[in-house]
């Protein structure tokens, strides 16, 4: 049997987010190659890849281009609903960087469009394939922990100046929450599905900051409470993930290693790739002591390997736009929580509900 021929992409942008994730995963990836690019600076992008087409234009690329079948989406967070519709209407196959999209109305249109077309939208949701998440939903799948009553994930930095960039200019899609809050969520609702309510704390902290630069969101499973929070203040000390059952506790308390990896040129895939040194810890809730969880092996190439099967009909869709709306709403119930100061139930549709089961 003949080999497929290799799904040629389509790149739109060419700033931090696909010179550090996306270029590196798609070429590291077997059945990818990249054949065009938009970017206003031909030079930057030739430079890493060479005889590839540069198109000014994104609307262009995603629309008229002859030389693609996937089109990936990694501009401003504003841009990803045209952009995607315009390559959806193509006839493109399309990835969207998160967030997904600026509002829930904007995801449910894009899926709208995905099946009036019928072709494959998905959601990048690469931190499902990090070293803290595996390992963290290994111990919950295993039923280390019994049952949890106290689930935190945190993702901090510390980053105190404020910089002129979009995503720290108020505007659509600007701010901290809508910059890691996919993140936290969508591994969430992976371990938890769908929660009872929505409680959220905003707030500008660093001096002369205009955006969100801290959130926490707080997600009742009935009694079971899932807190979820970054900052840009926060020098260490914090937990990665810590989680809290009727039998024991497991902390992970490192990062996953490949976003650090890629910056430092790293090709995925070499020996040393998502290798995590931080075990977790399992804390026994009747002797209080404490053994070692050997962290599981991340490797954010999972996401491309099984779109690329989803592609050749092999397997469904990893992130499907349901689960991109999915966690649109919750973040816009988190917006409207922490104006008004209650807990707010998202609204969902049947299909998005369903999407976690």
């Amino acid at each position: 049997m003949a080999p497929n021929p290799p799904i040629r992409v389509g790149l739109i942008s060419f700033g931090f987010v696909s010179k550090t994730f996306h270029v590196p995963l798609l070429k590291a990836t077997d059945g990818y190659r990249i054949t065009a690019v938009s970017s206003s600076r031909p030079g930057d992008v030739t430079a890493v890849i060479p005889d590839v087409d540069v198109v000014s234009d994104p609307q262009a690329l995603a629309a008229t281009h002859p030389d693609i079948d996937l089109v990936v989406i990694a501009s401003p967070n504003e841009t990803h609903a045209p952009l995607a519709e315009a390559a959806m209407r193509a006839g493109r196959n399309v990835v969207v960087d998160k967030p997904f999209t600026i509002t829930v109305e904007e995801a449910r249109h894009l899926a709208a469009v995905a099946k009036e077309k019928n072709v494959l939208l998905s959601v990048f949701q690469n931190r499902r394939w990090d070293s803290d998440f595996l390992t963290v939903q290994d111990a919950i799948r295993r039923d280390l922990t019994g049952r949890v009553v106290l689930f935190e994930s945190r993702i901090d930095r510390y980053r105190p100046e404020v910089r002129d960039r979009w995503r720290e200019i108020p505007g659509p899609g600007a701010g901290l929450l809508y910059d890691l809050g996919p993140h936290l969520i969508d591994q969430t609702l992976l371990l938890f599905g769908i929660p009872d309510s929505v409680q959220a704390t905003l707030a500008k902290q660093r001096r002369g900051a205009r955006t969100d630069d801290f959130f926490q969101l707080v997600l009742r499973y009935g009694e079971m409470v899932a807190t979820l929070q970054a900052g840009s203040l926060v020098s260490g000390g914090s937990a990665r993930f810590a989680v809290d059952g009727e039998r024991a506790s497991v902390v992970k308390q490192k990062p996953d290693i490949q976003e650090d990896q890629l910056r430092a040129g790293m090709v995925p895939g070499s020996p040393d790739w998502g290798l995590d040194p931080d075990d977790a810890l399992l804390y026994e809730g009747t002797t209080g002591d404490a053994r070692a969880l050997k962290a599981a092996r991340g490797d954010q190439r999972g996401y491309y390997v099984a779109l690329r099967e989803a592609l050749l009909g092999r397997a469904p869709n990893p992130v499907p736009p349901a689960q991109g709306a999915t966690v649109i709403a919750i973040i816009e119930a988190a917006f409207h929580s922490d104006e008004e100061g209650r807990r707010v139930v998202p609204e969902l549709t049947k299909e998005e509900s369903g999407a976690w089961t």
